[in-house]
């Protein structure tokens, strides 16, 4: 039991440097030196981690070519159709395909051969011209609305001229 006591009371002790402890300079570092010690210790560490991590990146990315590559696949248009669900557009290698997307898997659904059956709007002036044309559209909805609010409220009086 005494050993017990005494190991607990030695564990404290050794949490707190003997060197910290000591303050009168006989022979051990003092608090400062430590600090110092601590910090460069802490350097060498990162410096390493910082040049492992450099070296790995250039070592792993030699096969890959670089940003500047030619790319072979390119996204051309994504359609959300439900959640996780959705139709994707791909160009690989000059070819155009329809994949569907779901959350588990991904399915081929045709190749599209001829590039005139993909209406690709890459022009602002259709794209400005599209907005103009939906907007259009939009406001003659909102005003059939419009009309068919105001029809409703008038029908009561309506039907007290009509009786």
């Amino acid at each position: 039991m005494k050993r017990l006591a005494m190991s607990g009371g030695a564990t404290a002790a050794t949490l707190v440097p003997a060197a910290a402890l000591a303050a009168d300079g006989q022979g051990s570092p003092s608090l400062f030196m430590l600090t110092l010690q601590m910090v460069a210790a802490l350097a060498v560490v990162l410096g390493l981690i910082y040049l492992f991590y450099h070296l790995s990146n250039r070592w792993l990315k030699l096969g890959a070519p670089m940003g500047g590559g030619e790319r072979h696949i390119r996204l051309v248009e994504t359609r959300h159709l439900a959640p996780k669900k959705s139709l994707v557009l791909v160009e690989v290698g000059g070819e155009y395909l329809l994949l569907g997307s779901s959350s588990d898997n991904l399915t081929f659904l045709k190749q599209i051969d001829i590039l005139e059956e993909i209406e690709v709007i890459d022009d602002p002036e259709k794209q400005s011209t599209m907005a103009a044309l939906f907007q259009g559209k939009l406001d003659a909805m909102a005003a059939k609305i419009a009309a068919i609010k105001q029809g409703r409220a008038d029908s009561p009086s309506r039907r007290a001229e009509k009786f």
